[in-house]
């Protein structure tokens, strides 16, 4: 029998983990004829520019409501319009539409109270009670939105704000970690006195750190490791479920978590004295631990005292020998200070680009996967000839499995759809799908206004060169 441990899940994605240079460098190597090497990377060259010309026009659309609505600008610039306020929520919805197709199209998922429930079942590094100030966050916005594009699974405060996640990752790190295990005894002990009296339940009660369906225990799944899927489960090692004693207090540890690569969080506030009405909020994140997730809730509160709080401020207050009338007065501002750094910090650390940065990462990161699956599908079927759809999806899969030892959920049916808008491939009585002559694919394409402007400008260089 395996042994029992602390472990995750983790769902294979759609994202292609492969920069797009690596992948065309890598797959024009395994052509043998060099004049078929040449006309692929021109192939791979015009697909891009044919898939960024065809998603220009609705960048350009999102990227100018989003200026109606970003939280530096926006405010003017809709004065500017002198718009309706019929019109205006016409327009906020219109960019929360192109938004969420965005991110559909870039493989970012709406975490439901589930997943949220199983990241924040365990504490990693931030430690602190983190809620969210719910007065402070419009509750209209995204309510209409989902009135009109309803979604399943949706969490329970999706009116307020809405967090997409996408990508799997571990962090992990090694240390002695000394004043953590003190506050893992202290709480353990604490805990235990509770139960020994009665009292655990006064104390604890039946309170989610973020939403009512958080379950109270981490979910453990017991598998032999001969059956884990490479790459799908991931142990999560945390201070909390180490078997402490003051022997090996002193002792250096490895904890691990998996992480949300990526994580958009997106919300309105609500209007007040410092705050327009129409101001959309985009924030993105990377590498946050599941357990840490609460660091990028929006609007946070300040934390109260726990009774846990207090349990490790009196001990510590013993130990220290501190004397009786700071140890009154300053306890609570002191945590509170902590925390405000420890937010400030991690999520610092933690947070990329937002707002219209935000957005052109993301168009971009469309065109880029949209690029990959097409070169990819159009690769096996030069090299392998005719397949099925499914049978196209097992040797993509395989490809990128076998050449840079990465794992994926390949979006067959969107690589599919492209290469017959491409009109490069089709599809026989029988449901096996073919591509043309690499050749004839660059010649059905054509040449692409870019190639056409990189073509003059080379010449106006060569004709400047004395």
């Amino acid at each position: 029998m395996g042994k029992k441990k602390d472990i995750i899940k983790l769902e294979r994605e759609s994202v292609i983990p492969v920069l797009k240079n690596k992948l065309i460098r890598t797959l024009a190597d395994l052509i043998d004829k060099r004049s078929d090497r040449i006309e692929f990377q021109k192939l791979c060259q015009r697909v891009e520019y044919t898939i960024r010309a065809w998603y220009l026009l609705q960048f350009e659309d999102l990227m100018q409501l989003f200026s109606l609505f970003e939280p530096v600008h926006g405010a003017s610039k809709l004065e500017q319009q002198n718009l309706t306020p019929e019109k205006i929520d016409a327009l906020e919805q219109n960019f929360l539409t192109y938004l969420f197709k965005v991110m559909d199209k870039s493989n970012f998922k709406i975490t439901t109270d589930d997943e949220i429930g199983v990241a924040l079942s365990a504490q990693y590094r931030l430690n602190l009670p983190i809620k969210v100030d719910e007065t402070k966050l419009d509750k209209t916005l995204l309510r209409r939105y989902f009135q009109k594009h309803p979604c399943e699974n949706l969490p329970n405060f999706a009116d307020k704000y809405i967090i997409f996640r996408r990508g799997f990752g571990i962090d992990q790190r090694s240390g002695y970690f000394i004043i953590a295990k003190i506050n893992t005894i202290i709480a353990r002990i604490w805990r235990c006195f509770l139960t020994v009296i009665g009292l655990k339940r006064l104390f604890y009660g039946k309170s989610s750190r973020v939403s009512s369906k958080v379950m109270a225990e981490p979910v453990e799944i017991c598998i032999e490791s001969e059956n884990v899927q490479e790459g799908l489960y991931v142990e999560r090692i945390r201070i909390e479920k180490l078997k402490l004693s003051f022997f090996n207090l002193f002792g250096k540890i490895t904890i691990q978590e998996p992480t949300f690569q990526r994580i958009i969080v997106v919300y309105r506030r609500a209007s007040g004295k410092k705050e327009t009405q129409r101001n959309i909020y985009v924030k993105h994140f990377e590498n946050i631990p599941m357990a840490d997730m609460e660091i990028v809730l929006p609007e946070k509160k300040n934390p109260g005292l726990t009774p846990m709080d207090w349990v490790k401020f009196l001990v510590s207050a013993l130990i220290g020998l501190v004397t009786l009338i700071s140890s009154l007065s300053i306890p609570k501002a002191d945590i509170r200070v902590i925390y405000g750094i420890l937010t400030a910090v991690s999520v610092y650390e933690k947070q990329l680009d937002s707002g219209r940065g935000t957005l052109l990462h993301l168009c971009d990161e469309v065109i880029q996967q949209e690029v990959k699956e097409v070169i990819v599908a159009f690769f096996m079927l030069m090299m392998k000839g005719k397949a099925t759809r499914k049978e196209l999806d097992l040797r993509c899969e395989e490809l990128i499995k076998e050449k840079f030892s990465e794992s994926c959920n390949f979006d067959v049916d969107d690589a599919v759809e492209k290469l017959e808008k491409l009109g490069i491939v089709s599809q026989d009585n029988i449901g096996n799908y073919t591509c043309v002559d690499v050749k004839m694919a660059n010649e059905i394409i054509g040449t692409t206004t870019e190639e056409v402007v990189l073509k003059a400008k080379q010449g106006d260089i060569e004709t400047t060169t004395p």
